[in-house]
């Protein structure tokens, strides 16, 4: 049975996820591009990996500079992500049409003013994977603050609800019934 790009893109699109823009210094300007391909990977050491295509411009970057930061979005920066996701973008004008704002680490690594989450890493190893290259890095600092995040599930932004709540059966039809 073969599966088609479009089915594995919709498939892959059940999986909600959240948004993360990669940041890096190139030359004293700031470098980004969106992604949502963002996991943990070990707690001792503290690795994360990210996904990046191989055809990306922060692909060579990445490799090149061997630190990036982290950047996870909060539900009021969709025009960030929509900005750094664009492949045409240069980047020197993120703040004026999308309101992205940055400090500096001590190592000059960019963080982006009001994520909220923060993870300064260092390039550990890579990992070749079809149009990708797999990331792993190790995190050297965190910085987390208060909100909710900007999510993205079947090709749109979503915002998160409430709480879930536990359902009190084992029974699947019970679960499916009450949700209707």
């Amino acid at each position: 049975m073969g599966v088609t790009q479009a089915e594995f893109r919709q498939a892959l699109g059940c999986f909600a996820t959240g948004i993360t823009v990669l940041t890096l210094d190139e030359e004293g300007k700031v470098h980004g591009m969106t992604a949502n391909a963002f996991t943990s990977v070990s707690l001792e050491p503290q690795l994360v990996l990210v996904c990046v295509d191989k055809k990306a411009r922060t692909h060579a970057h990445l490799h090149a500079k061997q630190r990036f930061g982290v950047n996870v979005l909060a539900r009021d920066q969709r025009a960030i992500s929509e900005y750094y996701a664009n492949p045409a973008r240069t980047h020197d004008q993120a703040e004026d049409e999308a309101g992205a704002r940055f400090e500096r680490t001590r190592h000059g690594t960019p963080v982006l003013y009001g994520a909220l989450a923060y993870f300064e890493c260092h390039l550990h190893s890579t990992q070749d994977a079809g149009d990708h290259t797999i990331f792993i890095a190790e995190v050297e600092d965190v910085v987390v603050r208060e909100g909710d995040p900007l999510l993205f599930h079947r090709g749109q932004y979503r915002a998160m609800g409430g709480p879930v709540e536990p359902t009190t059966s084992a029974d699947p039809t019970a679960r499916a019934e009450s949700s209707s």
